[in-house]
């Protein structure tokens, strides 16, 4: 990829909202006043390509890969060292729901030639974005083909499912445009870093809304855990200006695995919720987890408390019961291991990411699978503005 770095100074005033909580005070991080931006495609691809195009003019009608841009984010020359245990972890899912994909799509009864089993680490991880909007993750996988017991390397799409949905009936409240969990916030891009937010049970997570304008008002967040316990519960006021709030509970580790919930209500009335995942882990330090590990990390936080307050007595008033049988099924997932503690992963990974599309990078013995080369998504497809030849003799590239 070609990179133009482009600095300027930006006068970008604004003012974090103030808050008042259940847990203490919200800590600010107000955007800089004035900073250095690094125009960078994760970021605005939009940007580059206008430069790029007064430098050396429009490409021809019909150019494929302008609008999308792949980052490589793990090669295996990196090493397996190179990536925590959280990715690997989810990246191997990823391959599992490629493989299935396959399976689901092109498989015909009798004929084992698009049935595959998984091999080994991934190849290669990309981060894929069409019109500077992020379309997932591309996993370069290892794959023996079933039908002829030969080895074949794929490549697999996921895109993450819609988790964030406005309450129905909605609210009269307008304000909210969007909320968001994740890790590794940028306060100066409002974004997170951590794209596709892939959280285990010892990360942090920080919930953000974006906001439109309006009134200043105070909204409630209420976090909940994959068992309905009620991990923590704030309160935040938002000021007629504020765009952008993000606040980091202080939580209790590990969180426990499986599909969490974030509440947004205004005076006690439910205005959005949003899930994320914090998934199980299926290596420990790049290896297989053993038995006393999964014990440790996968049972929630001491006591099962996520804070000193506790927030029982929430549950009632919000209609989030606890099943008894939700918590014995907990434990009993907490001692997972092996094939039994993948498919727990797999479902998991599958409930909030989904397979779009796979395809192979060479010789294939599935007939209906198509060549990497040839989609318009995958990172083996043609891509001409990121192509890099030698000088010509004027010192331009093109």
């Amino acid at each position: 990829m070609l990179f133009h770095i482009i600095f300027l100074l930006t006068d970008s005033r604004e003012i974090g909202p103030r808050a008042h909580l259940t847990l203490g005070n919200l800590s600010q991080t107000a955007r800089p006043t004035f900073f250095a931006r690094k125009f960078e495609a994760v970021v605005n691809q939009e940007i580059i390509g206008q430069l790029d195009y007064y430098l050396y003019g429009n490409y021809p009608s019909g150019t494929p890969g302008l609008r999308s841009y792949w980052e490589n984010v793990y090669d295996e020359p990196d090493g397996i060292h190179s990536i925590n245990d959280v990715a690997l972890t989810i990246y191997h899912s990823f391959s599992h729901l490629g493989l299935k994909r396959a399976e689901t799509s092109f498989h015909t009864n009798g004929d084992n030639s698009c049935r595959y089993y998984p091999m080994g680490h991934p190849v290669s991880v990309h981060l894929y974005f069409l019109a500077d909007h992020f379309q997932g993750f591309l996993i370069k996988h290892h794959a023996t083909n079933l039908a002829a017991s030969k080895l074949e390397t794929l490549e697999t799409w996921v895109m993450p499912k819609k988790v964030f949905k406005i309450a129905s009936p909605p609210s009269d409240f307008g304000r909210l445009q969007f909320t968001e969990i994740g890790t590794d916030w940028d306060a100066k891009e409002r974004i997170f870093r951590n794209f596709g937010g892939l959280i285990g049970p010892m990360d942090e997570p920080i919930g953000m809304q974006k906001w439109g304008k309006g009134p200043n008002v105070t909204v409630t967040v209420i976090w909940v855990d994959p068992i309905n316990v009620i991990a923590a519960t704030y309160d935040i006021l938002i000021e007629s200006s504020a765009e952008f709030t993000h606040y980091k509970p202080p939580l209790n580790l590990p969180l426990r695995p499986g599909l969490w919930t974030v509440k947004i209500l205004h005076h006690w009335v439910p205005v959005a919720e949003t899930k994320f995942l914090v998934s199980p882990l299926t290596f420990s330090n790049r290896q297989a987890i053993r038995q006393e590990e999964v014990m440790k990390l996968h049972g929630g936080p001491p006591k099962n408390a996520y804070m000193e307050q506790s927030f029982q007595g929430l549950n009632p008033v919000l209609n989030i019961p606890i099943h008894a049988a939700q918590v014995d099924q907990a434990k009993k997932n907490a001692e997972l291991i092996g094939t039994k503690l993948e498919n727990w992963v797999d479902n998991l990974v599958g409930s909030v990411w989904s397979a779009v599309d796979i395809c192979s990078t060479g010789p294939t013995f599935c007939p209906v699978m198509q060549a990497c080369i040839q989609t318009s998504w995958s990172s083996l497809s043609p891509d001409p503005k990121s192509e890099l030849g030698p000088v010509k003799p004027d010192g331009r590239l093109r």
